[in-house]
């Protein structure tokens, strides 16, 4: 799901993936890299890929590699993410950013149309997300941001400057 705000879109995980990592989740907690979304119950506040929002307490969700899109570059990455195990409707309409990750310090990664690291990338405290995101899609040459988690380096969303 995609959501649009002023100046830039922010895009959940998409429907087919998430229907295609739902339809081969394993109960296999031992999972492996490439190999199909671990089931588990979340301990409550896990970030959810799907519906942008953080895990309730004992909710149903997966654990999988995702790569997010961007051309072949030597940038193109794995990695962990949560969503729902099953469908959960995506995003509430009119989301401008996650009201669950205001105040959650962020890396937003930008990135050029050959999908290399752009100068414009930088940490943000969480305080005020938009502007954050706003300056850095204004920069020349952007043409996508990923929003990563601090610590663990996670993507959590895509964002697409307009």
């Amino acid at each position: 799901m995609t959501i649009t705000t002023t100046g830039y879109r922010i895009a959940a995980l998409p429907a087919p993936l998430l229907a295609e990592v739902r339809a081969g989740a394993t109960a296999n907690h031992e999972a492996r890299a490439g190999s199909t979304a671990e089931r588990h119950l979340a301990g409550g506040g896990e970030p959810l890929r799907c519906c942008l929002r953080d895990a309730r307490e004992c909710e149903a969700i997966l654990l999988f590699n995702y790569e997010p899109p961007l051309p072949d570059s030597p940038y193109r990455e794995t990695g962990a993410v949560f969503v729902h195990a099953d469908p959960c409707g995506g995003p509430p309409d009119g989301l401008r950013y996650p009201a669950d990750w205001y105040g959650r310090p962020q890396v937003l990664r930008a990135y050029d149309r050959n999908g290399r690291i752009h100068p414009a990338s930088r940490l943000h405290d969480g305080s005020d997300p938009e502007a954050a995101i706003a300056a850095v899609g204004a920069e020349p040459g952007v043409v996508l941001i990923h929003s990563r988690n601090v610590v663990y380096g996670c993507y959590m969303f895509a964002i697409e400057p307009r």
